[in-house]
């Protein structure tokens, strides 16, 4: 894997304060280098993938961890869109949400999620998750070149 591979930057779509902060802890503890971007809605987010206003200069992602349940525009239309554009369908997706619905891994699926993690409850198990997010993305995977 190409070492701009590894230090790709990681996109955090999430509206609450907490699961931001206990994700910044995670990657933290989990010794993650790469640097995160938050936005914190889903219209926030495509806006920072297409490079629109604000976020004109923004890197692209090596991936997206993607919460659902979001004002503005929901984490299965943020996905949509996503997987509907030319240039931003090879991102991929993992699905990080509280959610365990069968209906809701399934819509996620179907809408071409690369992955869904439903979050645990214990940090421990959190720090656990997020370096397994990391191990498999940013070691094992062979990401996109851009």
């Amino acid at each position: 894997m190409k070492e701009t591979s590894k230090k790709c930057p990681i996109l955090l779509v999430e509206d609450n304060e907490d699961d931001v902060m206990i994700t910044k802890r995670a990657i933290e503890e989990g010794q993650i280098r790469n640097n995160l971007y938050v936005t914190r809605d889903g219209e926030e987010a495509l806006d920072f993938l297409r490079r629109k206003g604000r976020y004109r200069e923004a890197p692209r992602p090596g991936f997206v961890l993607l919460d659902l349940k979001m004002p503005k525009l929901d984490g299965f239309e943020v996905l949509r869109e996503i997987k509907n554009d030319r240039d931003l369908k090879s991102i991929p997706v993992v699905v990080l949400t509280s959610s365990g619905r069968d209906e809701d891994v399934e819509q996620a699926y179907a809408l071409g999620c690369n992955n869904y993690i439903v979050k645990p409850v214990s940090f421990e198990k959190f720090i656990k998750t997020v370096t397994g997010i990391k191990e498999y993305w940013l070691t094992i995977s062979k990401m996109p070149a851009n």
